[in-house]
Formats: structure tokens, sequence, C-alpha cells
């Protein structure tokens, strides 16, 4: 599979987040890099689309679409901050919170 960077979802983060979100910091829960979401490594040819750390390779987020419904795995995440707002660290945590005790829920 042939990786793009983030900037290859920023129509789908719009749809998920209602913002463009490709400027948005990220932290990966794993390794503690920061960076933008631009920046990320994307695979697109998944059974989803799978966006992983560039610096550690851990998988951060995971959006898959089925019957026009998007379902988003954040459980990578230690935070993620929209520009000029914040989605903080404490929304991603309640949200992988939710998918780790729930894992074949929808959260939305």
């Amino acid at each position: 599979m042939d990786a793009v960077d983030g900037n290859a979802i920023g129509g789908l983060l719009i749809d998920v987040f209602g913002a463009e979100m490709t400027a948005a910091g990220s932290t990966c829960a794993t390794c503690g890099a920061t960076r933008p979401v631009a920046e990320l490594v994307v695979y697109r040819r998944a059974p989803g689309t799978v966006v992983r750390c560039r610096t550690c390779g851990s998988v951060l987020m995971v959006f898959v679409t089925r019957h026009g419904v998007t379902s988003v795995d954040l459980a990578g995440l230690a935070s993620l901050s929209e520009p000029g707002s914040a989605l903080s660290g404490r929304w991603i945590r309640d949200v992988a919170a939710r998918e780790r005790a729930h894992p074949n829920k929808e959260h939305r």
C-alpha cells in the first residue's frame, strides 16, 4: 500500500469533525510525538482509512464508512486540537475509553 500524508483526508475530517482539521495538532498516545494532522501517514486502501504516527508507526485513527455512517476510532491519540480551539486530550480520552468499553458500538 502506498502511504499519503494527512492532507489526503481533509474532506473526510471535515465530514467527521465539522471543521478543517489538517492543521490540527495531534499527539501520539504511544510515543508522545506531536505534529499537525497533515504530517501524519495515511493508508486509504485498507478496509477503512488508517492514520499512523510518522515517528513510531502506531495507529492513531481509523475511519470506516458503511451504509453512509462513518465510524471513528481515535484510541491511538493522546490529544487532538482544532486550530484556534481545542478538542482536548480529555475529549479524545473519553471517546477512546468508550471505544475500549464497547468496541463494536458506534461513538459519535
